[in-house]
């Protein structure tokens, strides 16, 4: 009638047989292997070599030495040394007179410590004044040629530039034509006296000295013009150190200006005291000996 559960029939022992005992072909038979997985043949492992990347050429690595920044021209690395000097303050000797221009020295000659030629008269000069200039007869160092004295518009204009008014003095033009005469004189006479120095040293500079650079320090008198004035002197109204070279060596003279007799005739007002500065071994020696010839004379 109705559909009813029926109880499922027993296995026979062949299935048994084939349940309990899988056949041969099975991998369960197979002896136990490690399963090799090979990996696709564009893998990096399949590569004899390591792959090289390679970067881009303009990379630092690329570059054979080392990229060397050059520093700008104006550096001081690029400015040529100054001359070898014997004594180390050679410089300090030398410094620029015009100490009221302090914030112009950019533009100051180290050789004659002197702005450059300014031949433009000054907006309030009261009378005109020459531009020509006189060759000296002093040997600048470095050259075939000899120094040139300023001319009288230099001058005013140099003495303007230190602080100088011209209407705190009662100047003509042919005031300046004499300053200018005394003042090339006074450099002649100087420069004679060194001459006569360095005669001893004819021997070691048979062709002479010649003027490296120049210098005023007025207001720094020298140890002889002090002990000068301990004994009574007067000081020196005026001091110029002068180097010279003398073949390859540097050697400092000091000029002490004095007050003296005057002559119109050949514009000597001043009395010169001209000796080598104590620098070196070979000055004493020679201040040594000069002083044994002047006690002995």
């Amino acid at each position: 009638m109705g559909a009813s559960m029926s109880t499922p029939a027993a296995p026979s022992v062949k299935a048994e047989a084939m349940m309990a005992a899988p056949p041969q072909s099975y991998p369960i038979h197979q002896e136990a292997q490690p399963v090799k997985v090979s990996p696709p043949s564009e893998c990096p492992m399949h590569q004899a070599q390591p792959v090289k990347v390679s970067l881009p050429s303009e990379c630092p690595m690329h570059q054979a030495q080392s990229v060397e920044v050059s520093p700008p021209p104006e550096c001081p690395m690029h400015k040529a040394e100054a001359g070898p000097a014997h004594q180390d303050r050679a410089y300090e000797f030398v410094e620029c007179p015009m100490k009221a221009a302090a914030g112009m020295k950019h533009d100051i000659d180290p050789a004659n410590m002197m702005p450059p030629p300014n031949q433009i008269p000054a907006p309030d000069q009261p009378f005109e004044l020459s531009i020509s200039r006189e060759e000296s007869n002093i040997p600048r160092h470095g050259t075939e040629k000899n120094w040139v004295y300023p001319s009288e518009q230099m001058f005013w204009n140099a003495m303007l530039r230190k602080g100088w008014r011209w209407r705190d003095d009662d100047l003509a033009a042919q005031d300046m034509t004499n300053i200018i005469k005394i003042h090339n004189n006074n450099n002649e006479q100087a420069w004679q006296e060194i001459l006569k120095w360095e005669a001893l040293h004819a021997r070691e500079c048979p062709c002479g000295p010649s003027l490296k650079r120049f210098g005023g320090k007025a207001k720094e008198f020298s140890p002889r013009a002090r002990f000068r004035h301990w004994m009574g002197y007067e000081l020196p109204f005026d001091r110029h150190d002068w180097i010279i070279d003398r073949c390859g060596k540097e050697v400092r003279y000091i000029i002490d200006y004095y007050d003296g007799e005057i002559n119109k005739e050949t514009y000597q007002f001043s009395i010169l005291d001209v000796r080598p500065a104590f620098d070196s071994l070979d000055a004493v020696w020679d201040r040594m000996k000069v002083a044994w010839w002047r006690w002995t004379s």
